[in-house]
């Protein structure tokens, strides 16, 4: 998918309205699929929650503390299609480049 994401709103309850970059957009609630613990304990304050923003960058939303969420996953939650199975490819010593 590589789709970025270029906007975020925060909604009630830990939803994210999510915009993307071919037009796409949707509410995503994040409590289903996160557990608040580790990175992602201070979004539980639903304050810190509302500081989520989106990092250009890298294409996807992100908080404070440096907790991010995968936006093929997001998009993937949005349109309801799986997520691609990317291979990485191996290249040896007697690969022709």
């Amino acid at each position: 998918m590589l789709k970025d994401i270029i906007a975020v709103e925060t909604r009630e309850n830990y939803q994210l309205y999510i915009s993307f970059e071919d037009g796409v957009k949707g509410v995503v609630d994040i409590s289903k699929i996160i557990q608040f613990t580790g990175v992602f304990a201070p979004l539980q304050d639903q304050e810190y929650f509302a500081t989520v923003e989106v990092n250009s960058e890298v294409g996807t939303i992100q908080w404070p503390s440096g907790a991010d969420l995968d936006p093929d996953f997001l998009y993937a939650e949005i349109t309801k299609q799986p997520i691609p199975k990317y291979q990485l490819g191996v290249v040896s010593a007697n690969s022709p480049n």
